[in-house]
Formats: structure tokens, sequence, C-alpha cells
């Protein structure tokens, strides 16, 4: 793909979104903008659903709204609130080891760098990018498998990670798509171009796409 046609094809996946399902993520960042909800949410959905990571939010934050709050409630009662989430088990002490390190460190802040974000065990990448993002509207790509998998697949990016491809696209792609980038295509890859098997006979970027390791579609 010709890297000038991008600009089109997220001017056609923003009109797609209109009617697709946003992540929910995004939802909650539309909603309201409180960095720690977004943080929370955000490592609750790592392999985990949207649906079910919607719900274990809506749980757990009937428990705790703050860093403070949060601590409080034992991790085991934080597990069975937030189950069936993938490692919920796992994911209760991030959470509350998160929620120490916001308090120790950051005043119980969630920080709006990715450098301190990322110091804090357990927030990856993705994560601390999302938060930046859409928590605080700054600048910034967050590179999962949908956007990795998709940005290849178009020929957009040549890479076999999803941070080389975080970095590569912090080089080329329009600084002007960096926030919407992931929502959109996360969206376009539930939707349409799916891991396996896209359906590219209905894609409507499919003129920009070269289709790379695409040997069977619908």
């Amino acid at each position: 793909m010709e890297d000038i046609k991008i600009n089109q094809v997220v001017k056609i996946l923003k009109k797609e979104l209109a009617v697709g399902t946003m992540p929910i993520v995004s939802h909650l960042a539309e909603d309201q903008r409180d960095p720690f909800v977004i943080l929370i949410s955000t490592l609750l959905s790592l392999r985990t659903k949207d649906e079910v990571t919607e719900v274990a939010t809506e749980r757990l934050f009937t428990l705790a709204q703050t860093p403070e709050e949060m601590l409080k409630v034992p991790q085991a009662k934080i597990a069975k609130t937030i189950y069936p989430v993938g490692f919920y088990r796992v994911k209760a002490k991030t959470i509350h080891h998160t929620c120490r390190e916001l308090i120790d460190r950051f005043g119980s802040k969630v920080p709006d760098n990715l450098d301190d974000l990322l110091s804090i065990k357990g927030v990856g990448r993705k994560t601390a990018n999302l938060v930046i993002t859409l928590a605080y509207g700054k600048d910034g790509i967050c590179v999962d498998t949908h956007v990795h998998r998709i940005s290849n697949r178009l020929g957009y990016v040549v890479t076999k990670t999803p941070d080389e491809t975080e970095m590569t696209l912090r080089d080329k792609l329009p600084r002007k798509h960096w926030i919407i980038y992931n929502t959109l295509l996360v969206a376009f890859g539930r939707k349409t171009c799916k891991p396996v098997s896209p359906l590219c006979s209905t894609c409507p970027i499919s003129q920009y796409c070269d289709r790379v390791g695409v040997k069977v579609s619908r």
C-alpha cells in the first residue's frame, strides 16, 4: 500500500466506526476521562472479551473508585468480583500493586507519560499508550494484535512484533491519526479484517490493501 493512502483508509474506517462497535475502553473514555478507570479497565481487558471486561469494570468500581479505596478491598474479593476476566487472580494482584505504586510514587494520580506508566510492574506499552491517548488526549500509538496484524496486512508496515509496529508507526503514521488509530483498527479487526479468513469481499478498504499473508478470505 502506498503510504499516502493511509489518510483515505483512516477516513473510511471512521465512517465505518459510526455503525460498528467501539472497544470497551474507548467507550469508557467517551463517557468519562478518569485516568484511573481507564488504567484499571485496560488491565482487565487484556486477553478478555469486551463484554466481560465491561461488566467486570462496572462491578469493580461499585466497590472502590480510588487507589486508596481499592487497596482496602481484599485481593480475593477483587478476583471474585472481576471473574471471569482472563487471569483474574493475577489481575487482582496487579490491581493492588498498581494502586500501591500510584499512592506511594505518584500521589495517588495516574501518570500522564509513558516512562512513568511503564515503570509500574504489570503495565505494558499497550496499556500505557491507551492511558496516554484516551485518558489524557496526548499523542500515542497503542498497538495490540489487531493494529499489528492489519497494519502489516495492508502493507503499510513490515514488522514482526507489536513493539516494532509501534515504533514504525511513530515514524510514518501522520500524527493526526495517532490517537484514533487503535480504536479504528480494533473495531475493524473484530468486524471485518479477522485474523483467519477476513471478509475481503465486503471490506470497505479492499482497494488499498495488499492482503499480505492472506491465503483464505471470504
